[in-house]
């Protein structure tokens, strides 16, 4: 259940982070709300998933899972670019996120 509150909670800061974009500095109503809502749902479900989870994992997971997700959001919807040295630091955080969670006993219950 705990991986479950940690993916809702990934998926609500990313639509968080997506909505902030268009808030453009809180002066968009709906938006502004999509926003609070949104950071409010994902700290909540990782305060949740931080009951079985070890918090540098789960922070690990959340914050990777987001720079990624954001990053391809930003090249589709918002028409921003990455250079090489973007795309590889972010391969990086995948593969560093990859490696905690398949070699590393630190994120076992």
């Amino acid at each position: 259940m705990s991986w479950l509150y940690l993916t809702i909670a990934i998926i609500a800061e990313i639509i968080a982070t997506s909505a902030l974009k268009g808030a453009e500095g809180f002066t968009k109503l709906w938006p502004s709300i999509i926003t609070i809502v949104g950071y409010m749902i994902a700290f909540y479900c990782l305060s949740l998933s931080l009951r079985h989870i070890p918090v540098g994992i789960a922070y690990a997971v959340w914050s990777g899972a987001g720079i990624v997700a954001i990053s391809i959001i930003g090249l589709l919807v918002f028409k921003q670019s990455l250079d090489t040295a973007a795309f590889v630091g972010i391969t990086l955080i995948v593969a560093g996120v990859f490696v905690l969670n398949v070699f590393s006993k630190s994120g076992s219950l």
